[in-house]
């Protein structure tokens, strides 16, 4: 499962609604937002609703009217000329209006989202043209300097507290404890459309290490019922991640949740599916 292409740009988009919880409603947001006829596109548009609204949360204290974001996947690296395309689409989406300064250009912001910090782009911007970086807190930098107001989002740098969804989106989750409170994380909140995307796609990230002994031992026990025997063990597992692809291809994290817990519904889903026999045979 790990190695099918992952869409990190859709679940980047979920977590950025999850994380700006309640204050979503005061925004409205466009994925992929196209730039003139061209096949050029914003990763993420915000639009604040109404101007004199101040947002509060962390990763949007910076936006001002229209807020610009790119978004590089985890695996993925921002480089100098990702900065000057982004800058570009900066100024492309407020030429590309139909009167002169439609768009004022100081109610523009850009907000750069990365996993890994790039060293080689912000010596470039500081040297070539005078942008100065200071850390506000953890994972958010401060991008000065610029008559466009900017920031940078370190997303493995954030805060679980603050920003939990955002610095979970990565592909180098550590087995145990981190993916525990993730699956308890999204117990929690898995009724919401945004999460069930955003952990689809870091499961698919973490699958080696999201197999059901490390999403959650106790679960592991109940279903292996005859743990002393390793190809009782090697059987069941299979079995369940046979299970889990299947359930999370269909999109029903819900019930792989349900599956890890309750044997009966858990045999139910082995029937539905085909596959092999009961664990309990």
């Amino acid at each position: 499962m790990a190695k099918r292409l992952l869409q990190w740009h859709p679940a980047f988009c979920a977590a950025f609604r999850i994380e700006l919880g309640e204050e979503a409603c005061k925004l409205q947001i466009e994925e992929e937002h196209l730039l003139g006829e061209k096949p050029m596109q914003i990763d993420l548009l915000i639009i604040k609703k109404e101007k004199v609204q101040k947002i509060k949360k962390n990763i949007g204290r910076i936006f001002r009217t229209y807020n610009i974001l790119e978004y590089k996947a985890p695996d993925d690296y921002l480089s100098v000329n990702d900065f000057y395309k982004v800058y570009g689409y900066a100024c492309l989406f407020q030429a590309e209006t139909d009167r002169i300064e439609e768009i004022d250009p100081t109610e523009l912001t850009i907000t750069f989202v990365c996993n890994h910090y790039p060293r080689h782009m912000l010596e470039h911007i500081r040297r070539v043209r005078g942008i100065t970086v200071r850390l506000c807190e953890p994972g958010i930098y401060e991008l000065t300097g610029d008559p466009i107001e900017m920031q940078m989002i370190v997303t493995k740098e954030l805060s679980r507290e603050k920003n939990f969804w955002l610095q979970s989106l990565r592909s180098d989750l550590r087995p145990g404890e981190e993916i525990r409170t993730l699956v308890k994380k999204y117990e929690e909140e898995q009724e919401k459309a945004p999460c069930r995307a955003v952990m689809e796609v870091i499961m698919r990230a973490n699958w080696e290490k999201m197999e059901v002994r490390d999403v959650t031992y106790d679960a592991w026990e109940k279903m292996t019922l005859e743990r002393g025997e390793k190809t009782g063990e090697e059987r069941g597992e299979r079995k369940m991640c046979q299970l889990a692809e299947k359930l999370i291809d269909a999109g029903r994290l819900p019930d792989f949740s349900r599956a890890v817990r309750d044997d009966d519904f858990r045999q139910k889903m082995y029937d539905e599916f085909g596959i092999g026999r009961s664990i309990r045979e």
